[in-house]
């Protein structure tokens, strides 16, 4: 589904999730092929199983149907009587059409803060109002951007041969025996004191289905490789599952939350495919089954929450996906280059998504989406920025995995997970003529150090 078609979905959720009548439209939507049975079955579990929670994960899923889904949803509201609400989108449509930039953010307002006690020094730079005499208050301080804004930074690089060190001067800690006190202290840091400490499940997929229009992703094998092997190291129990189907990864994955992880301490799910773009509240990103069938980031995570599995309650939930996050290819900006090897180009790279019939070169399809709320315990690590491909080499494997195994190889003994992730999104950054940039979305209440 293009930008367009998905901004008019957007624009008229709330109207749909509120009138729309799902249960007239599951046969038309089976007999057009925007979704299979099995996706029609998730969507009527969704939520509570009402009809309101049925028509938002309708309208969600929809937006990873392909470039006609818009114009065929449209249909079946017709053909089920439902004119208003295709009216409304029809109209949207051809609207957005006309306009691309019909749809706008909204306008910034300059931040008004009302009276406070503050000192005549504290006011530098704010503006009064001086036609109103103040009679000892102070009138209400209104902050320009310039106000309001952080001074310049300059930007900092992390480097492996220059860790930061605490400050010694005030604690009397260098910076090892400050990170040992936060790891024994229940208070900044996750226990993981168990042996094993928890279950790693790795989904490698490969080889894709003609249908699918997914082309087979050399080099993910290494990757594999690479993360049995150090997650093994890192004392979790390793399970590789390679090519399934999006059904066949939900059941993977069910499986796992099922198993009782009362004695375990962590999990972690490394999931290596293609991956597609759609709308979202909270997780961007999907991952496609060798089936062609996407499998939000919203459904992964939720598999493992406090109803779908109470034994890793209060426990960190790690993920970290490999897929692309959309078609884009960065192209960067001009910085001066602080070492030989930022300028080096990597010859053998390629997207890790691009559609079927592009050719030669590989790129996944944009990545997904979802919608939850703000689960605790929970750390999802991407590849790469929403919207963008991501570079995989097919003799080595992808640039995330293989820095995210380097950075813990060098670095896991004596830093915590954040600061990992943080080394790993700046190696990443400066590689290759095309750039990449990993993220996540952490919702950990404490610090994470590996046990090694």
């Amino acid at each position: 589904m293009d930008e367009a078609d998905r901004r008019v979905l957007r624009q008229c959720r709330v109207r749909l999730v509120s009138e729309l009548q799902v249960a007239a439209l599951w046969d038309n939507l089976l007999n057009r092929e925007l979704f299979t049975p099995d996706m029609i079955e998730d969507i009527q579990r969704a939520g509570s199983g009402s009809r309101r929670d049925q028509a938002r994960q309708l309208i969600i899923d929809l937006e990873t149907r392909g470039s006609q889904a818009l114009p065929l949803f449209i249909s079946c509201l017709e053909d089920t009587g439902q004119d208003t609400l295709a009216s409304l989108l029809r109209t949207s449509r051809q609207a957005a059409k006309q306009d691309p930039e019909a749809i706008r953010p909204l306008d910034l307002k300059p931040v008004v803060l009302g009276p406070v006690s503050l000192k005549p020094k504290e006011l530098r730079g704010a503006k009064r109002d001086p036609s109103k005499p103040s009679q000892g208050k102070l009138a209400p301080v209104v902050l320009g951007p310039e106000e309001l804004w952080p001074a310049k930074l300059s930007p900092e690089v992390l480097r492996p041969e220059a860790p930061r060190p605490v400050d010694i001067g005030s604690g009397g800690f260098s910076e090892i025996r400050a990170q040992d006190r936060a790891k024994g202290n229940a208070d900044l840091a996750y226990v993981l004191n168990a042996d094993p400490c928890g279950h790693c499940l790795i989904i490698n997929n490969v080889n894709f289905c003609h249908e699918s229009g997914l082309r087979t992703r050399t080099g993910s094998s290494i990757d594999c490789e690479r993360m049995q092997q150090r997650f093994h190291l890192l004392h979790f129990v390793v399970e590789v599952k390679c090519n399934l189907t999006a059904k066949q990864m939900v059941q993977a994955l069910v499986q796992l939350a099922q198993r009782d992880h009362s004695a375990l301490d962590c999990c972690v799910v490394v999931i290596l495919s293609h991956g597609c773009q759609a709308s979202h509240l909270q997780f961007p990103g999907a991952v496609y089954g060798i089936d062609g069938y996407p499998v939000s980031v919203e459904r992964i995570v939720n598999t493992f929450n406090g109803t779908g599995c109470p034994s890793l309650g209060g426990k960190p939930k790690l993920f970290f996906i490999q897929a692309c996050g959309g078609e884009q290819k960065d192209q960067g900006f001009e910085v001066a280059s602080t070492s030989p090897e930022d300028r080096t180009p990597d010859s053998d790279s390629e997207p890790d998504a691009t559609p079927f019939q592009e050719g030669p070169v590989t790129v996944d399809q944009p990545d997904a989406v979802s919608s939850l709320p703000t689960p605790s315990d929970i750390l999802v690590s991407y590849s790469t920025f929403p919207g963008f491909v991501s570079w995989r080499d097919t003799k080595s494997g992808s640039w995330y995995i293989e820095t995210l195994d380097s950075i813990f190889e060098q670095w896991a003994h004596c830093e915590d997970l954040q600061t990992l992730l943080l080394r790993v999104a700046n190696a990443v950054s400066v590689k290759g003529i095309y750039k990449q940039i990993p993220g996540c979305f952490n919702f950990l209440r404490k610090k994470l150090f590996f046990k090694t």
